[in-house]
């Protein structure tokens, strides 16, 4: 597993994480081991005020405990950033189907990560149906229904430009005639500071619960991982505008920006449920928080 997450993230290790631990080796910890520290963390996409908070506490824990060798400072390091990382909830299914909506801006990867996860829960046992509910995009409905067809998972599919809440209404009421467990909703990808298109996706929402009252169950907030920083404030719209309770990192292994897991940690509260290793179906883990931290702070290869 940890062969996975190591692979998985190798363009953020060897970026910047890995050049972290080089520095931290078997030397003295000196006022330069402080200040190359302190940048590499910032450099690192954790947020300037996390990589400042976890300086802060390592300053302290060294005077507290007395070191003097910078490869206990990295040990304490692990536990720094561990500390930081939220360990998923399990997922249960209370409800018949439940409803789960996924949401995110445009080309965040929520097409693919939809049929990732309908791939596991059918594996898993679960009967599942896919909701095409993102009617923008003529490609995004098609590239559903062949994952649908590879898969062996029905998918619900309106017109392109159609209605996105009446594809999902009739998604929900499908599953609920035929006994499914889960509904997974594409919803098409939207730039958080569209103003009619985030209201469209609250109709989408609230349609959900017309067709089965409590659903959404979940709402979950597809990132990509390649973007860094810069999607926070996007993240931040969403889980104002449709109560987003997860999110999943797409694209990690992509991305040199893996750090961006603790900045969402902290500025969000929510827990990443899943991240993408790959472009195998396979390869959408679920989110582990201290196999995450064992494969980015690694000497550079």
């Amino acid at each position: 597993m940890f062969a996975k997450w190591k692979q998985g993230l190798a363009r953020t290790r060897k970026t910047t994480f890995g050049r972290i631990a080089t520095l931290l080796g078997a030397t003295e910890i000196t006022e330069e081991t402080w200040e190359a520290l302190e940048a590499l963390l910032i450099q690192a996409d954790l947020g300037v005020e996390t990589a400042l908070e976890i300086l802060d506490a390592l300053q302290a824990k060294v005077a507290q405990e007395a070191m003097v060798r910078s490869d206990e400072l990295e040990e304490a390091l692990r536990h720094e950033l561990r500390q930081r990382l939220q360990t998923p909830p399990s997922l249960t299914w209370e409800h018949q189907p439940t409803v789960i909506l996924l949401v995110g801006v445009n080309g965040s990867g929520k097409t693919t990560t939809a049929a990732k996860l309908a791939w596991r829960y059918a594996h898993a046992g679960k009967s599942v149906m896919l909701a095409a509910a993102d009617t923008f995009r003529a490609a995004a409905i098609d590239q559903l229904k062949t994952w649908g067809q590879r898969l062996g998972v029905p998918v619900i599919a309106g017109q392109p430009g159609g209605d996105p809440g009446a594809v999902t209404f009739d998604a929900v009421q499908a599953a609920k005639a035929r006994g499914s467990d889960l509904v997974l909703v594409d919803t098409a990808g939207r730039l958080h500071t569209r103003f009619n298109l985030m209201e469209e996706l609250k109709k989408v929402r609230r349609v959900a619960g017309k067709a089965m009252p409590g659903a959404p169950h979940h709402v979950w907030l597809v990132m990509d991982a390649t973007t860094g920083q810069n999607a926070l404030q996007q993240a931040k719209a969403f889980q104002k505008a449709v109560n987003v309770d997860g999110v999943i990192l797409a694209k990690l292994d992509s991305s040199a920006r893996g750090g961006m897991a603790f900045a969402i940690q902290r500025e969000l509260g929510l827990p990443i449920l899943f991240a993408g290793l790959g472009e195998s179906p396979t390869d959408l883990e679920p989110f582990n928080p201290d196999a995450f931290v064992q494969s980015i702070l690694v000497s550079s290869e």
